[in-house]
């Protein structure tokens, strides 16, 4: 059986303290620390949501994790992000590997990335979710 990849790179709704799901992450992994990923930020209403983009200058912002139970709260993070093929088609987020860049170093982590279009969505110029600039 294939390893999990056990690294995991949030930068929205999982950031809030008083989030349930941000609490059990926290529960059940180790926080490895902050870093970015090149892509651009979107206020989606309730939540951001990223788009990936190597070839720009814009950076998302966020925590790293690194996951106690990989494939377990993975599991419980797909339903909370509304992805997999039990979910509503096409699915909101998709989760995919990405290079993030963390202390110097880069580090593949999984994101949950957008999956709609984004052009009627304003940009949160900052990469910053809890800072909330937007653009």
């Amino acid at each position: 059986m294939e390893e999990i990849n056990p690294y995991l790179f949030v930068y929205g709704t999982l950031l809030e303290k008083d989030n349930d799901f941000a609490r059990r992450l926290v529960e059940s992994s180790h926080l490895y620390g902050r870093g970015k990923l090149s892509g651009r930020l979107y206020d989606t209403g309730e939540y951001p949501g990223v788009i990936l983009n190597t070839n720009n200058d814009n950076f998302v912002y966020g925590n790293i994790y690194l996951l106690t139970n990989p494939e377990a709260t993975l599991k419980k993070l797909d339903y909370y992000e509304g992805f997999g093929e039990n979910e509503v088609q096409p699915n909101e987020f998709v989760r995919r590997l990405t290079t993030i860049e963390s202390l110097g170093k880069l580090l593949e982590c999984w994101v949950y990335e957008y999956n709609l279009p984004v052009d009627q969505l304003t940009q949160i110029i900052s990469g910053d979710y809890l800072s909330r600039e937007i653009k």
